[in-house]
């Protein structure tokens, strides 16, 4: 993604990432079309986008009524769709609106959806919107050359993301910010008080990273990353990577074995989506219920630990798969412990 003057900076998390660009995009468009016109500015993402992007938002200054978060669907997987996208900002601009920012996601929170970014860019350059790909969780699998194809178009967009924290084996807090041109972060973001003047930077001789982030101090949070990339190398981290996704596809395949269950969404990376359904779709309540209390029995056992979420109506499970000690024999074991579960429950 190098481009002429580009670069990047270690941030605490992708929400502060998102909170740094959207104010450079923004004053970078107020300079052209007036401060008073704030109140014109629009920003957008998909429904399936972390809740920390409408915050930044309207940190940033962005009126609520102004942040569109556009409705996915199971038929897209979740993804965001081009063409409704395109026309939502049609009609933005017809209404007088000005098209600021488009985050884009690579591996959602709920399901890892994956935004398609070359058909999204191509379509929202056309507008000088700035874009950024929020790739926190699954941008790490790209480390992968089989899953690079993820970030297909990605040296068009003006900003990526993605948390060493998730998936690199760093711990909290590890974001890596990528910009096209950090001179607008450093515009938007420089303060320069006279207790820090110094002659390197009036040379520009270094590069002051106090003025790519918010805060003034920083913590040395490359040296953390540089360790694990140091202690394990290129090949053992793709090895991990690669065995997250392989142990999830067997959880998958053995959910597929289960005529109770279902698959939710294609597992792309070790993040699996799956509900027990034993009702036509007039039964969404009873499936919702019985999927809660699969929930809670199977939590309440302290053996495994799974997670649920809500998109487009549909309530679901989640089980992910991350933790390096985690073998094979695991999964299998977990797997049998949700049968169990079901059992109990409809034996009830």
């Amino acid at each position: 993604m190098h481009h002429r003057t580009g670069g990047g900076v270690m941030q605490a998390t992708t929400s502060e990432a998102i909170i740094c660009t959207l104010t450079a995009a923004r004053d970078r468009t107020l300079q052209i079309i007036g401060v008073d016109n704030i109140a014109k500015l629009v920003v957008y993402s998909s429904d399936q986008t972390h809740s920390s992007y409408a915050k930044a938002c309207k940190i940033a200054g962005i009126l609520p009524c102004n942040i569109r978060q556009i409705t996915t669907t199971v038929d897209t997987n979740f993804a965001l769709c081009a063409p409704t996208l395109g026309k939502i900002i049609e009609a933005d601009v017809a209404a007088g609106l000005v098209p600021l920012y488009l985050c884009l996601s690579v591996g959602t929170t709920s399901t890892t959806a994956v935004d398609p970014i070359n058909q999204l860019v191509d379509m929202a350059s056309n507008y000088g919107i700035w874009i950024h790909v929020d790739a926190a969780y699954a941008g790490s699998a790209c480390i992968c050359p089989e899953f690079r194809h993820y970030l297909d178009g990605i040296e068009q967009v003006d900003s990526l993301s993605l948390n060493a924290h998730k998936w690199l084996l760093s711990y909290l807090d590890c974001c890596c910010l990528w910009v096209k041109n950090p001179s607008l972060l450093v515009k938007a973001l420089g303060t320069y008080p006279e207790y820090l003047r110094n002659k390197p930077s009036e040379l520009q001789s270094v590069v002051d990273y106090k003025d790519w982030q918010i805060g003034t101090s920083r913590r040395f949070r490359s040296l953390r990353l540089w360790l694990v990339l140091r202690s394990y190398g290129i090949a053992n981290l793709q090895n991990h990577i690669r065995s997250d996704i392989q142990m999830a596809k067997i959880f998958e395949g053995l959910v597929k074995l289960d005529s109770r269950f279902e698959i939710v969404v294609p597992t792309r990376f070790s993040l699996v989506c799956f509900r027990l359904n034993l009702f036509s779709k007039a039964g969404l309540k009873q499936t919702e219920l019985l999927n809660r209390k699969l929930l809670e029995w199977v939590n309440s056992t302290g053996r495994v630990y799974i997670t649920h979420t809500i998109v487009g109506g549909i309530y679901m499970l989640r089980f992910a798969v991350g933790a390096t000690l985690t073998q094979e024999h695991h999964i299998v074991a977990a797997w049998e412990l949700i049968r169990e579960g079901a059992d109990a429950l409809l034996k009830l």
